[in-house]
């Protein structure tokens, strides 16, 4: 039974987030918490689901035209050899949840309070400084490595916020930078020796996988991506609150 409602919760979880250009990692993480799944098998399972959903995404996004190479690539260039750095960092389960719920706080805030810029006619992409866009990967890429998250959650907001691109050539940004983050982290987990999926990895890739189907292919053409980060804000909040409160009265 179990296995039936953590497969569910995977599969609406990868339908949601992709439709936003999103692995579902943070998602994910926050579901198997609540079942006491191990710090590896949880950050190694997100990882893979990452690495297809996102995928997946960012195929979607790119043959609807909303992809630029220049949101990419820069980013790249210093978050792939930091999330492999983060990746084989080795954290005590305290450690690791702390920090998870640290994280997912702020993403649940982030998404439920802050504005997505509206777009005027006479709207302009800013310049992306090449300094920044690198500083800003290897922060990225290091605090991914070390939870089982893509990045991509945290590069589509500095996107928009920044002006660099609009709502959905962020989406699309964010679904290959999760891919090859992810793709990199689990490389560092196989090299550590932290790879470890339990008895659930094959049902929740399966699961994973025809969510990713669904949602990417909706939000690249049909959903607004303020109402989908929205409604992914509402859902971490009451996972993030639920852990809050246990953590303060017990």
């Amino acid at each position: 039974m179990t296995d039936i409602f953590i497969s569910f919760l995977v599969f609406v979880i990868a339908m949601l987030y992709s439709s936003a250009g999103f692995g579902g990692a943070s998602g994910y993480l926050a579901a198997m918490n609540f079942f006491d799944i191990p710090a590896a098998v949880m950050a190694s399972t997100a990882l893979v689901l990452n690495i297809f959903v996102s995928s997946i995404s960012f195929v979607n996004y790119l043959r609807a035209g909303h992809f630029r190479l220049r949101l990419l690539l820069p980013f790249l260039v210093t978050s792939i050899p930091a999330a492999f750095l983060g990746a084989t960092l080795i954290l005590t389960e305290k450690t690791y949840t702390t920090l998870l719920y640290v994280v997912l706080t702020y993403l649940a805030l982030r998404m439920v309070l802050v504005p997505v810029i509206s777009e005027a006619p006479d709207w302009k992409h800013r310049p992306v400084p090449l300094w920044l866009a690198l500083l800003s990967g290897v922060a990225i890429g290091l605090l991914s490595g070390m939870i089982g998250i893509g990045g991509g959650i945290f590069l589509s907001p500095l996107i928009i916020l920044m002006q660099w691109g609009n709502a959905k050539e962020a989406a699309a940004s964010a679904g290959g930078f999760i891919a090859l983050n992810s793709l990199s982290g689990l490389f560092g987990r196989v090299a550590n020796g932290t790879l470890d999926f339990g008895e659930f990895g094959v049902s929740l890739l399966i699961f994973g996988l025809a969510g990713a189907l669904i949602g990417s292919r909706l939000g690249a053409i049909r959903f607004s991506i303020s109402s989908v980060r929205r409604a992914l804000g509402t859902i971490l909040s009451i996972a993030v609150g639920t852990y809050w409160l246990t953590a303060l009265f017990t």
